[in-house]
């Protein structure tokens, strides 16, 4: 397929009528709520195993954890502040749409998926429905595994509520009668340790030939009177609280950052409450309570119609014995025609470069990039970006080594990547221990960047390798992510990559990279640049195309921009993932602007933009890039891309991560100009197809 031919009918250039209203923008909390119904909808889905469907289910809550720990907390803020363009009806609106989507998620779970999984034999077993002897054993696993860990704090005023950690489980009981001092305190709070497993799979020989579960806060429940002997348990209720889980740290006003995080993650537990969750049957007195324990309005009350984090199913998906029940095992390839496994990858390198598109191909060959390098007694110095790698890492551990034998080994550890701060601490200080030059990057900055250089002795002259990727130096998510690696031993590309690792380490000026665009540097102003040639093109009547796929799409200066163009009668295509602020359809303003998002087994994480102003083959560019179209990664973070100037590379590029995609017709949706989404179905009479699908079939694991 070719990247010119439209997926659908191309409208003619619009340029805006005098009168046509301005155009109005989505607003990006609903659309993140939206991606969010789209990745709900993949449990909806017959042709996805079931196991898998209930692990949608609970990515979904995962996703919406966050949304309401960082986005909804920031909205928050700005509805309370003036000016800001954010009022409280938004809040309120945005929070109704939150509310109707947690509804379906429960209403999928206990209507669709879980009965489904009780057809396979894979129950979840509350009290009521529990044998005599599955009760037995469940009130031995509670004597013997969950009350000694359980300590109730009866309220009264030298019984303060206590504080509640973000996103633990806990239980509000109203009792009757009166305590051993005789005394009507009526309410007690039972939190439950983190280290309890939230689902436990009862013995076989119990289970009736099926695989049974039980919930933590059914065992619970069904011995919660035991924890307070001699008085009645009337009413009670699960719940958990999800609080603001930004950490506040004064870059500038701090000695050392990495101090100062360790010591504001414990803080981050017992931010400000944002959301509370109780069961549907919690009566209104206790959640009322609860709401002024929190200082929450009415509206940040979710009640929800089972356990009160689905995350925590997780456990019943990893203990299931079912294995049709879960998407095929799936290989990624080794490039072995490009990286012959018994050819040193340096050698490969200085024959040509070499892209991996994972995960339909291994990140292994990145892995063994960096292992031949630890071990290559010619190799000199080892540079490497750290935003999210993991608790435990391989990659990690042979920087580790390299400084143990003696290599140059600079490190770049991003210690404000979200939820993944502590493990970067970790590994910096392990870093630091044994001699490793560690930086955190740039005040005010995230360093978003995935670069690793290697510098080599040949003969009489330092060489230079390097890998840049558009997705993170983690082996566990590379299995989980498509994102395109780059390795390579162009001079001029390598040279770019080890001048940003010196300003990132120096803090001096150094000259703008040739080939590698930086933010907060160039890269926007190269974006915005490459827009204004395609518009231009477009109004001189050449060839005008854009082909974009990112997460996220949010930065009002590129939808501006891009706008534009349309009108200019650019044919503009957007592959956006997640929250996309550019209405699409719009007549008069984007009529040729279309826009779509995938959501398939894998999550799509690849980011390339594509400009063509003309026929010639110096009229189009395509990058490759760590950077989503967010104000936050062109201006506050440190960001890269980088031309695909290899034409067969730029060809693999536009004929895996973009044409597909344009074309996929099943686990695409379209965006109408209102903000909503739409599955994308085939043309009657033709099979539906997808990019992934395709991809998978294509490399053969």
């Amino acid at each position: 397929m070719d990247i010119d031919r439209a997926p659908e009918p191309v409208a003619p250039a619009d340029g805006q009528a005098p009168d046509a209203p301005p155009l109005v923008l989505l607003d990006r909390e609903r659309s993140t709520l939206e991606f969010n119904r789209r990745v709900l909808a993949q449990a909806r889905r017959d042709d996805v195993p079931l196991l898998e469907r209930l692990r949608y289910v609970t990515i979904v809550s995962s996703n919406l954890d966050e949304f309401f720990e960082v986005r909804f907390a920031d909205y928050l803020e700005l509805a309370r502040r003036p000016g800001t363009g954010v009022s409280l009806r938004d809040l309120r609106d945005v929070g109704a749409e939150a509310h109707r989507l947690i509804d379906e998620q429960y209403a999928l779970f206990n209507d669709e998926v879980m009965p489904a999984l009780q057809r396979e034999g894979i129950v979840v077993i509350n009290h009521a429905e529990r044998s005599e002897a599955q009760r037995a054993w469940v009130a031995r696993f509670f004597e013997q595994q969950v009350r000694p860990l359980l300590v109730p704090v009866g309220l009264d005023p030298a019984h303060p509520f206590p504080q509640v950690a973000n996103k633990s489980l806990n239980f509000i009981v109203r009792l009757g009668g009166r305590d051993a001092f005789g005394r009507e305190n009526r309410i007690a709070i039972v939190k439950v340790p983190r280290v309890l497993p939230r689902v436990i799979r009862l013995p076989d020989d119990i289970s009736g030939g099926r695989q049974a579960f039980v919930m933590l806060t059914s065992v619970i429940r069904a011995h919660l009177h035991e924890l307070f002997p001699g008085r009645e348990v009337t009413f009670f209720s699960q719940f958990r609280v999800t609080r603001d889980s930004e950490l506040e740290v004064d870059e500038d006003d701090v000695k050392n950052l990495r101090q100062a995080l360790r010591s504001g993650l414990t803080r981050r537990h017992f931010g400000q409450a944002i959301r509370l969750e109780v069961v549907a049957t919690c009566p209104d007195e206790l959640a009322e309570f609860l709401l002024q324990q929190f200082a929450l309005p009415p509206e940040a009350l979710y009640r929800v119609n089972g356990p009160v984090n689905l995350v925590r199913l997780n456990q019943l998906i990893d203990q299931a014995d079912a294995e049709p029940l879960r998407f095929p095992a799936y290989e990624p390839a080794w490039p072995e025609r490009r990286l012959p496994r018994d050819k040193p990858i340096f050698e490969c390198l200085r024959e040509g470069d070499v892209l991996l598109h994972h995960p339909f191909e291994s990140f292994e060959p990145v892995v063994q990039f960096l292992r031949e390098a630890v071990h290559d007694p010619d190799v000199l110095a080892i540079k490497q970006t750290i935003y999210r790698t993991g608790a435990q890492s391989v990659l990690m551990d042979l920087l580790l080594e390299a400084v143990r034998r003696g290599k140059e080994v600079m490190v770049v550890v991003e210690l404000k990547a979200r939820f993944d701060e502590e493990a970067n601490i970790n590994w910096a200080e392990r870093l630091e221990a044994v001699g490793a030059q560690v930086v955190y990057g740039i005040v005010g900055l995230k360093t978003h960047a995935k670069m690793l250089v290697v510098t080599r002795r040949e003969g009489h002259r330092l060489r230079r390798y390097a890998h840049l990727s558009t997705g993170n130096y983690n082996p566990k998510t590379a299995r989980l992510y498509t994102d395109v690696g780059y390795l390579t031993a162009d001079a001029e590309l390598t040279a770019d990559a080890d001048a940003v690792f010196q300003q990132l380490a120096s803090l001096v000026r150094l000259r703008p990279p040739r080939h590698l665009l930086t933010a907060p540097f160039v890269l926007h102003r190269r974006m915005l640049r490459h827009i204004q040639q395609v518009a231009d093109a477009a109004r001189a009547g050449r060839r005008a195309r854009i082909v974009v796929k990112v997460n996220a799409l949010t930065d009002v200066a590129l939808i501006d921009a891009l706008v534009t163009a349309g009108r200019a009668g650019a044919d503009i295509d957007l592959v956006v993932r997640g929250a996309c602020m550019l209405p699409p359809g719009v007549p008069g303003h984007t009529g040729r602007i279309r826009v779509r998002s995938v959501v398939g087994r894998f999550l799509e994480h690849t980011r390339v933009a594509y400009f063509a102003w003309g026929d010639g083959d110096a009229d189009e560019v395509l990058y490759l890039s760590s950077a989503d179209w967010m104000s936050r990664n062109m201006l506050r973070r440190i960001e890269v891309a980088w031309p695909v100037r290899d034409a067969t590379l730029r060809q693999r590029v536009i004929d895996e991560c973009l044409v597909p995609y344009l074309h996929d017709t099943l686990d695409a949706w379209t965006l109408h100009a209102d903000g909503h989404y739409e599955r994308v179905r085939p043309a009657a009479g033709q099979r539906a197809v997808s990019a992934q699908r395709a991809l998978m079939r294509r490399y053969g694991g």
